[in-house]
């Protein structure tokens, strides 16, 4: 983007800006979504759309700033983000199982009384 022309550097900064401000809203809207749920599963791909769009922010300032080292930590942040989604499903899925055979043995009590 160094082409030299300013008003094509200066379009550029405007799209940049703008789109880090529909980023900051969508934020917002995801965030809703990772409190408010109605379901686990809801809450969970919340967090993984948050994780992404913060990619997506740090991606565009780098670009932004024409600094190449925020492209690293945007790697390094996908890979802690891809991480943290698994290990949260895991932990979903364990909690998930354990109530299910809860669930199993109640019903099971309730059939032989």
């Amino acid at each position: 983007m160094s082409s030299g022309i300013p008003a094509l550097e200066q379009a550029y900064h405007g799209f940049f800006v703008v789109l880090l401000v529909i980023l900051a809203v969508l934020f917002f809207m995801c965030l809703i979504r990772a409190v408010v749920g109605p379901r686990m599963a809801d809450r969970i791909v919340a967090v993984n759309m948050l994780g992404t769009m913060v990619i997506v922010a740090i991606a565009t300032i780098a670009v932004m700033l024409k600094e190449g080292y925020l492209v690293d930590i945007c790697l390094i942040y996908a890979m802690i983000s891809f991480l943290a989604v698994i290990i949260l499903t895991k932990v979903y899925m364990g909690v998930y199982t354990e109530r299910k055979k809860k669930e199993e043995k109640l019903h099971a009590r309730n059939r032989m009384d």
